[in-house]
């Protein structure tokens, strides 16, 4: 039996092969990852050494399966939390238990772990065990599936909304401070074929204006010349909570061989849909308008 920190060490029963105990291994002894190992129990949250028996099991969760000799998964087992940023599946567990108003003792009670233990999950990278994770769902009348962050690959706001949302209206400063950043926003634009389009880019905002790079011949490239609107947002699928800007403004392509330089030098990233993007468009906002919806008590 080998292991790594983070690894989840099973205990099962020997009459019926289901999870007896688990926790997470938080410390070795022995660099080629031979027992024993120090192990915060999930039923507990107290760390013990322990020395496996041939009814215990490490679960590899850093590689999303296991390897020979450990405990399998099988159909309707969790995905491996590799599959989730550290720290999202605590995040998920706090934002369900407080839509409950539960506390975390009254979370932890009814999930069969102890309250010190909840805390550290909801407050560290930390990787539940599947054992865990399937009695926080429970207790908490959600999936694992859900703590998981499953609907990744689905578009945001699938989640439910606040029971009391209130939307507000930004001005222009707090607009500008959202907007002045990078990341990924949205560009309007007309097609040769006269339809509308909104187009995914990269972006950054240099020196008040909103530039992004695109290759000439490109789709993007379009917004030459043309009135724009450019949109950026961020939806918290865990709160409910969300924000939107809109930008309005003339796009026109940046021709100064110093301004391009100065523009590489100062950008975040290089365009993730990749290839030689050298044309950098610049927009820079005549109007700016936003929206935020938040908690009405908040």
């Amino acid at each position: 039996m080998r292991a790594h920190l983070g690894d989840q060490l099973v205990v099962e029963s020997p009459a019926t092969g289901a999870t007896r105990r688990d926790g997470e291994i938080v410390g070795l002894h022995h660099e080629d990852g031979t027992p024993p190992y120090d192990v915060r129990w999930s039923d507990s949250g107290e760390i013990t050494l322990v020395f496996p028996g041939p009814d215990a099991h490490v679960h590899h969760l850093d590689h999303g399966r296991p390897a020979s000799g450990e405990v399998k998964t099988g159909p309707g087992s969790p995905p491996p939390t590799g599959a989730a940023h550290a720290g999202d599946v605590g995040r998920r567990v706090a934002a369900a238990r407080l839509r409950l108003g539960l506390s975390r003792e009254e979370t932890a009670a009814r999930a069969r772990m102890a309250p010190a233990y909840l805390a550290y999950l909801e407050e560290q990278p930390a990787a539940p065990t599947p054992a865990a994770l399937i009695r926080l769902a429970d207790a908490l009348g959600t999936s694992v599936d859900a703590l998981y962050g499953g609907g990744v690959g689905l578009p945001p706001g699938q989640g439910h909304a606040l029971l009391h949302p209130r939307l507000l209206d930004l001005g222009p400063e707090e607009c500008r401070a959202l907007l002045s950043t990078h990341g990924v926003g949205r560009v309007t634009l007309s097609t040769p074929d006269g339809l509308p389009a909104v187009v995914p880019v990269n972006f950054d905002v240099i020196e008040g204006a909103i530039v992004f790079r695109t290759a000439p011949g490109s789709v993007t490239a379009l917004t030459v010349d043309e009135d724009v609107a450019f949109e950026v947002d961020h939806v918290d699928e865990a709160l409910s909570q969300g924000w939107s800007v809109l930008a309005v403004g003339h796009a026109s392509v940046v021709t100064r061989p110093e301004v391009v330089r100065g523009l590489v030098e100062r950008a975040h990233t290089t365009p993730w849909a990749g290839d030689e993007r050298a044309m950098w468009v610049s927009i820079r906002p005549r109007s700016l308008t936003g929206r935020r919806i938040t908690p009405a008590d908040q």
